[in-house]
């Protein structure tokens, strides 16, 4: 099991930037991919963005296309989410998800999730 926890989310206004960053407890398996997603009041959980372990393969959800670019930092354990161009609608709880395989933009494919972490973008 992967221990993971989410930092970086804040209060930032409409057009400014932040990162966010998954720290894994566990990161010695090479057959992992982290992704994040976010979840909105009274709204389902949302794809963002997954990565391989090796970072050879990064996938997008429609919604970071373009202004979200996820990395990884193997010596470190951690995955970075690096959001730019921010507005009102970005505004979530952001999660980070761990799972054997291939990046996948369905939360049920992930097996260890963070607590998330609180982003608010103001108008």
């Amino acid at each position: 099991q992967v221990r993971l926890a989410e930092s970086g989310g804040g209060l930032v206004q409409a057009g400014g930037s932040l990162r966010l960053s998954c720290a894994a407890s566990a990161w010695a398996y090479r057959r992992y991919t982290v992704g994040w997603f976010r979840q909105a009041p009274g709204e389902e959980r949302e794809f963002v963005a997954a990565i391989t372990y090796s970072g050879a393969l990064a996938n997008y959800g429609s919604s970071a296309k373009g202004r979200f670019t996820i990395s990884i930092n193997n010596a470190q354990n951690t995955v970075y989410l690096q959001m730019v161009s921010l507005t009102p609608e970005d505004t979530a709880i952001y999660y980070c998800a761990a799972r054997e395989g291939s990046p996948s933009a369905w939360d049920k494919d992930y097996s260890d999730w963070g607590q998330g972490t609180q982003v608010t973008v103001s108008s």
